[in-house]
C-alpha cells in the first residue's frame, strides 16, 4: 500500500475543504482559495479536521494516483495556509533585479532588460538587488515561475554567473590548463 496515500491529512483551524461531484476539491484559507480536480476513482472521506484518500483497488493505476491524489490535497492545505516561497540568487557582474510595481526587471547581461508580469495569487519580492523571492499559495506556479525566470539565464559551470535557486549548488569546471 502507499505510504503517502496512507496518511491522513490534518486540515488546520480556520481551513475549510469541499469535496464536490466528481472529485472537485476546493481549499479556502488564510492566503486564498485553490481548486483542483482529483481523479474520480479516488474516495476523499472528511471527518471532522482529518481527511484521508482511499483508493478502489490494488490495480497500478489506481496505487499511482493514491499517493498522488493525497499530496496534490496536502500541497493545497500547505499552501493556504502557509503559503512556498523558492528564493532565487543572481551572481555576476552588473546583474541586478528591482521591482517596478507589479513587474518583476532582470538586468542579467542581454542588451535588453527580462521583464515576468506577476500573475494572479503570485507575488515577488526583492529584498536585494541580487535575491528574488517567488512566494504564492500555488505550488505548482510559484515553482514554474522561479524555473522560467532562473531559465532566462541558467548558472554556467565556470564563473557561476547566472540565477539560480539559493540552496543549489554549483558544480564548477576548472578552465584552460596552460602549458
Amino acid at each position: 500500500m502507499s505510504r503517502i496515500g496512507r496518511m491522513h491529512i490534518t486540515v488546520p483551524a480556520g481551513v475549510k475543504v469541499d469535496v464536490s461531484e466528481n472529485n472537485l476539491v476546493t481549499v479556502t484559507g488564510p492566503k486564498g482559495t485553490l481548486c483542483e480536480k482529483i481523479d474520480p476513482a479516488m474516495e476523499i472521506k472528511i471527518d471532522g479536521n482529518t481527511l484521508t484518500v482511499n483508493r478502489p483497488s490494488e490495480t497500478k493505476e489506481h496505487k499511482s494516483l493514491h499517493g498522488l491524489s493525497r499530496s496534490l490535497i496536502n500541497n493545497m492545505v500547505i499552501g493556504v495556509t502557509e503559503g512556498y516561497k523558492k528564493q532565487l540568487e543572481i551572481n555576476g557582474v552588473g546583474y541586478k533585479a528591482a521591482k517596478e510595481g507589479k513587474k518583476l526587471v532582470l538586468n542579467i547581461g542581454y542588451s535588453h532588460t527580462v521583464v515576468f508580469e506577476e500573475p494572479e495569487g503570485i507575488a515577488f519580492e526583492v529584498p536585494q538587488p541580487n535575491t528574488v523571492i517567488v512566494s504564492g499559495a500555488n505550488k505548482q506556479q510559484v515553482g514554474q515561475l522561479a524555473s522560467e525566470i532562473r531559465g532566462k539565464r541558467p548558472p554556467e559551470p565556470y564563473l557561476g554567473k547566472g540565477i539560480k535557486y539559493s540552496d543549489e549548488k554549483i558544480r564548477r569546471k576548472a578552465g584552460k590548463a596552460g602549458k
